[in-house]
């Protein structure tokens, strides 16, 4: 048996989680929790006729244990830009906060690129974050 050596961060808050989980029947506390498919099919079925959603009142707990396993953790912090998403998606704001400044300013121009550009980050942020993240540990003198 082969010993993984990582160690675990707090890279998603269980609380958030939690407060999502509340609207959830949109999907939006899976798609934090890096569960795309999912989230996508809670939010066209309503958190899968609302009995998916109960479920995952107990589920959370180990969706967030799994993100934290599965993303890295580093400068950029996953809820200040889930949030930056959820609420000012369209406006480009969470793109700015990853610095990601061309990109930032073509959705504040364009409503997240026509909504397109926004659903497109609700799959793919946890990935965007966690590579600058990786990126900026690399460039990090010392860094573990």
């Amino acid at each position: 048996m082969v010993a993984i050596d990582r160690e675990i961060h707090n890279t998603h808050s269980l609380l958030i989680g939690y407060l999502l989980w509340i609207f959830g029947f949109t999907g939006s506390h899976r798609f934090y929790y890096g569960k795309q498919i999912t989230g996508t099919i809670w939010f066209f079925t309503g958190g899968l006729f609302l009995i998916g959603w109960l479920i995952d009142l107990v589920l959370i707990p180990s969706m967030d244990r799994r993100a934290d396993l599965r993303y890295t953790a580093g400068p950029l912090d996953y809820t200040i830009a889930w949030i930056l998403l959820t609420f000012l998606g369209v406006f480009g704001l969470h793109r700015f906060y990853m610095g990601k400044w061309i990109t930032g300013i073509i959705y504040l121009l364009t409503g997240g690129l026509f909504f397109l550009g926004w659903l497109y980050d609700l799959w793919s942020l946890n990935e965007q974050v966690s590579e600058i993240n990786d990126r900026e540990q690399r460039f990090v003198p010392n860094a573990p």
